[in-house]
C-alpha cells in the first residue's frame, strides 16, 4: 500500500515538473504594453500611440511583434520595443504578442495580450469624461484652499512683538518674502511641493513661501529687528531738532 503511495506521490511531482518547464518555456519572455500619447480606458479600450516592450533572458538577440497572427516588427538590440498606432487597424478586439530568439536559436512566446481598439472620437470622448470631473475636484480644492481664506481673513493681522520666538507646528513654518517675517504655514494654504502659496498673519500679502527649517526659522526671528530697522525711514540730527522746536511751542 505505501509503495503504490509513494508511486503515486512521484507521479504527480514528475506531472507537476512538466507542467512547471512547460510553462516556462512557453512564457519564457515578458511583454508589457505602454501607451505614448492617447486613450486607455484601464479595462482594456485603447486609442493612440502605444509601444511593446519586452524584457527577457540575457541571450536575447531578437524579438518579433505580432497583432492579430501578423509581425508588425521587430527589434534586433536591448531595449526590445516597437511602436505601433491603433488608428492603423480596424476597431475592435486585437490580440498582441512577441516571439523571442536566444543566441542558440531557441523560441521564447510572451502571453498574448487582447486590448479593444476604438475610435478617435470614442478616446477623446472617454477621456473628456474623467477629465471634467477631476477639473472640478481641482477648481473646488483651489477655491477652498484659497478664495475661501482670503475672504475669511481679509484685513485681519497678526500682531506679535518683533523678534518674538514662535511655535510652527507639524507643517512647518516659512519667512514672508514681503515682510521677512517668519509664520507656521497654514492648512488651507495652497500646497505646491516644497512650497506653499501662503498669507502672512502679518502683512496680510499673499505669496509663495518656501517651508524652512527650524534654525532658518529662528534666525529670521532674531533678524525682525534688523529688517524693520534697515526699512525705517532715517531721520537726520537737523531734521530732529526741527521737530523738537516745532514740539515745543505747543508745551
Amino acid at each position: 500500500m505505501k509503495s503504490k503511495l509513494f508511486s503515486v506521490f512521484l507521479a504527480l511531482t514528475f506531472c507537476l515538473l512538466a507542467v512547471s518547464t512547460a510553462f516556462a518555456q512557453e512564457y519564457g519572455i515578458t511583454l508589457k504594453l505602454s501607451r505614448d500619447f492617447g486613450y486607455s480606458s484601464g479595462t482594456g479600450d485603447i486609442q493612440g500611440l502605444f509601444s511593446m516592450k519586452v524584457t527577457g533572458p540575457d541571450d536575447l538577440e531578437r524579438v518579433e511583434f505580432y497583432i492579430d497572427e501578423i509581425m508588425i516588427g521587430e527589434a534586433t538590440a536591448a531595449p526590445f520595443r516597437i511602436q505601433f498606432t491603433t488608428d492603423d487597424y480596424p476597431i475592435g478586439l486585437h490580440t498582441m504578442y512577441a516571439i523571442g530568439y536566444t543566441s542558440d536559436g531557441t523560441a521564447l512566446y510572451s502571453r498574448e495580450y487582447t486590448a479593444n481598439f476604438v475610435s478617435a472620437d470614442e478616446g477623446w470622448e472617454a477621456a473628456t469624461r474623467i477629465i471634467i470631473p477631476i477639473a472640478s475636484i481641482l477648481l473646488i480644492a483651489i477655491l477652498l484652499a484659497v478664495v475661501v481664506p482670503a475672504i475669511v481673513t481679509r484685513g485681519k493681522i497678526e500682531q506679535l512683538p518683533l523678534g518674538e520666538e514662535r511655535k510652527y507646528g507639524f507643517r512647518g513654518g516659512g519667512i514672508c518674502p514681503k515682510c521677512h517675517r517668519p509664520f507656521a504655514v497654514h492648512l488651507w494654504g495652497m500646497n505646491l511641493g516644497l512650497s506653499r502659496y501662503d498669507r502672512c498673519p502679518y502683512c496680510g500679502k499673499w505669496s509663495v513661501v518656501r517651508v524652512q527649517s527650524l534654525t532658518k526659522l529662528r534666525a529670521a526671528e532674531k533678524a525682525e529687528l534688523a529688517w524693520a530697522q534697515a526699512e525705517a525711514p532715517q531721520v537726520s540730527e537737523e531734521d530732529r531738532l526741527r521737530k523738537e522746536i516745532e514740539d515745543s511751542k505747543y508745551q
